[in-house]
């Protein structure tokens, strides 16, 4: 009802016309010869709207391709320009534009929202030192800890290339020689993976970033958003139940709620880690499999974000939106997680592919407000917005701006270590999995963790089944022995596992 008010309420043109603004005098029959004759190429409205309708659809997200978004902006409502000069953050009362997207991660755009699936929680900042993109999920951690690793993993929770199915063997080969997935796999089967709609549940930039404040001083920083209307999740029998009756649960609980004036928000806050922390931290600060502990470094509020505003049109302002966290304003920069360093070029990258070379020139992802672009960049598929032919495009030149601002550079680092490709399989993986499953968790959540695992790993061949259960004892002896348990109970009943494919195991 709410979208049905929505559209009535955009006005109708007074003339039907085609994508050049050319009048149509019947855009119900097709140019004939005779009443029952063949169709003619000369029908230029067929044409128009049959040429168009033939490219309709982009290529969909690699991941992320199931997904929702909302506008509304940004209050700052506490200090934080001792760490950080980004003007977004320059006052206590400023506001920002944002456009965010939530979705699901594995699935393709058609799959339901209620599956167990991280959520993708992505934010794009319209400041006025441009485009902040601030990526994340709805939890502070992820499965591999080395971008060379990630095409491999989502191939993993992807179609297997032979059946077209989606294969538990692939799964859990992988996360199984991987223990670095331990403590995203037990968030992600625990309540907190099926969340209830997009509303209720964090999200978190999951990266280590570096914050540069006017006096060159820079720390080490995460961001994390907490739910103002507090964490929801679905049980296992309400997701199920969703998945056939509402595919689009969270889609439509988050446009009803905006079309409704209950506009969601959640606060903003940064942990904060000084360089010689860093040095003497037990853990890798930049290791994204691990959180920073709330005891050492404490949450400090920087803000809150509302969304307002439904999308007017999906394909233009949420399909064709396009995440990068490569846009860092000046006061936000990257740091030596290896996971972040990936990113910045494989999301920029597949922009270029999905939407083309000029996908910034798209209206919902230029900058706005006081920020403007100015570059020297011309030409390229779907170029709406370039300089003057009038003035050079190269640089530097003798007859024009604009020109660079030293003041922008990022801060000058030192760096060191032999140059090779460091092995992190080894390291500890397995700490906070265990304060996470003891401390974390209370007794009933844990059952149900090893619930869901073992009914999900049950579908795998049982050497693999082994594997897995080794790296959960290697967590906690109980934690592998409650899944070890079930899954005997699972296989009794269920006799043999025969694989989904045709691959030879090769058990070294």
């Amino acid at each position: 009802m709410e979208q049905s008010k929505q559209r009535a309420e955009i006005p109708d043109s007074s003339v039907l016309t085609t994508g050049a603004g050319i009048p149509i005098g019947d855009k119900l029959n097709v140019l004939t010869a005779g009443p029952r004759g063949p169709l003619l190429v000369q029908d230029t409205v067929f044409i128009d709207e049959m040429a168009h309708f033939d490219r309709e659809r982009i290529p969909e997200r690699v991941v992320h391709a199931k997904g929702a978004g909302a506008f509304g902006y940004f209050e700052v409502t506490h200090d934080i320009t001792q760490y950080t000069k980004a003007k977004v953050f320059e006052g206590i009362g400023k506001k920002t534009n944002i456009a965010v997207r939530f979705s699901t991660v594995a699935g393709e755009l058609g799959s339901a929202d209620t599956v167990r699936d991280p959520r993708g929680f992505a934010v794009k900042f319209y400041t006025d030192e441009g485009i902040w993109d601030l990526v994340g999920n709805n939890t502070p951690i992820f499965f591999i800890r080395d971008a060379i690793l990630f095409p491999s993993f989502i191939h993993s929770q992807k179609r297997n290339p032979q059946t077209n199915l989606k294969d538990p063997d692939m799964v859990w080969d992988f996360w199984s020689l991987r223990p670095e997935s331990l403590h995203q796999v037990t968030f992600l089967f625990s309540d907190r993976g099926i969340p209830d709609g997009y509303r209720y549940m964090n999200g978190y930039g999951s990266h280590t970033f570096r914050l540069v404040n006017a006096q060159g001083e820079a720390v080490y920083c995460k961001f994390h958003y907490k739910s103002n209307q507090g964490i929801r999740n679905l049980s296992v029998k309400e997701a199920e139940k969703l998945v056939v009756k509402d595919p689009d649960y969270a889609t439509r609980d988050l446009f009803q709620a905006i079309a409704k004036k209950d506009f969601p928000s959640w606060t903003m806050y940064i942990q904060v880690m000084t360089f010689k922390q860093a040095e003497t931290c037990s853990f890798n600060p930049f290791d994204l499999t691990k959180v920073w502990p709330h005891n050492e470094y404490p949450l400090i509020p920087v803000g809150k974000l509302l969304l307002n505003r439904n999308p007017q049109n999906y394909f233009a302002e949420v399909e064709q939106i396009a995440f990068d966290p490569s846009n860092m304003p000046p006061g936000i920069e990257a740091s030596p997680d290896k996971m972040l360093q990936g990113r910045l070029f494989s999301y920029p990258d597949t922009h270029r592919h999905r939407l083309g070379a000029n996908y910034l020139h798209l209206p919902v992802n230029c900058p706005r407000g006081s920020a403007h672009v100015s570059n020297y960049q011309q030409g390229g598929p779907m170029c709406i917005f370039s300089a003057p032919c009038n003035v050079p495009n190269y640089y530097p030149n003798s007859f024009t701006s604009p020109r660079d601002d030293r003041k922008c550079n990022e801060q000058a680092f030192r760096t060191a270590g032999d140059v090779e490709r460091h092995d992190s399989s080894t390291e500890d993986n397995v700490s906070q999995v265990r304060v996470f499953y003891n401390e974390t968790l209370s007794e009933a959540e844990r059952q149900r963790v090893c619930e869901n695992i073992a009914l999900h790993l049950k579908d795998a061949q049982i050497f693999i089944q082994k594997r897995a259960v080794k790296n959960f004892q290697a967590v906690d002896p109980d934690y592998g022995a409650r899944i070890q348990a079930l899954l005997e109970k699972h296989n009794k009943a269920g006799g043999k596992k025969e694989p989904l494919h045709s691959y030879t195991p090769c058990l070294h």
